[in-house]
């Protein structure tokens, strides 16, 4: 199969880009469609895979406290780039709620977007439609330089190497704020560096550093580059299909797309092109 490769720029660009929003050094992204936990989503024909998204965030408090957070993804695309994300939603053992899993399926070839609730066996479907080439803007490549509020932006490209057994593409970028520019009293050093599979068109990994928020770590594992099953891309026997956006997915818990997670932070500003 001939190999199409075209950004997609949903919600998960905000991953693999630098933090949005007003202030010095300000903002965060957090996990969109694909992202699996992270990552602009490439909708790409003829490179299908599987693999665990993880996604681990750690902050140290004033007292020397430590809040650490992990979240993973079953994530798959087929030949057709049609994408499968899966995510197991455990509530609280105080509500006696089972576990139950939340799903989404991009389906380019259908024309269909399914949101999957197992703990009420509803689909929620709305239309979707695979992007073509004249309407995508792809962000520019980040580059070094000093920002409006002082800060000073370093952009390097490590060689390429494996990454999670595949072979990646390394950016890292380096944000400097100096002291004084939001009431600090030394400079603040963020830094992110983010890894892209050549083949696949989506990040294996990335780390980000902010002494303001902590760390964290998105690591795409258990990578197999084989056609997943074609069950994963239909509503399976069972479920209710209804048509809408699906609002309020998940009973209250956290949705495969979109949805609110561990937040990445990382220089202001600077946008990785995949």
């Amino acid at each position: 199969m001939k190999k199409t490769t075209i950004l997609f720029l949903l919600g998960s660009v905000a991953f693999a880009q630098g933090p949005r929003g007003g202030g010095p050094g300000g903002g965060g992204f957090g996990r969109g469609p694909g992202m699996f936990g992270g990552g602009p989503q490439a909708f790409v024909t003829g490179a299908p895979y599987s693999a665990v998204s993880v996604v681990q965030s750690q902050e140290t408090l004033a007292d020397g406290n430590r809040i650490t957070n992990t979240r993973s993804t079953n994530v798959s695309r087929d030949g057709a780039g049609r994408i499968h994300i899966e995510e197991t939603v455990k509530p609280a053992a105080s509500t006696g709620k089972p576990s139950y899993t939340l799903t989404t399926i991009l389906d380019y070839v259908g024309g269909h977007r399914y949101l999957l609730d197992s703990s009420t066996m509803t689909a929620y479907e709305s239309p979707l439609r695979a992007p073509r080439a004249g309407m995508i803007r792809t962000p520019p490549a980040p580059t070094s330089g000093t920002r409006p509020n002082g800060a000073t932006v370093t952009v390097t490209n490590p060689a390429p190497q494996i990454v999670n057994g595949v072979l990646s593409t390394g950016t890292q970028i380096t944000e400097t704020i100096p002291a004084g520019a939001i009431g600090n009293a030394q400079p603040i050093t963020i830094t992110r560096i983010s890894w892209v599979s050549n083949d696949l068109k989506v990040p294996v990994q990335i780390k980000s550093s902010d002494p303001r928020f902590g760390t964290t770590d998105m690591e795409l594992t258990n990578i197999v580059q084989a056609e997943p099953a074609a069950s994963l891309f239909v509503v399976p026997a069972g479920y209710t299909v209804k048509t809408g956006s699906g609002r309020g997915f998940g009973s209250g818990g956290p949705a495969p797309q979109g949805g609110p997670g561990p937040r990445m932070r990382g220089p202001r500003g600077a946008a990785v092109q995949q």
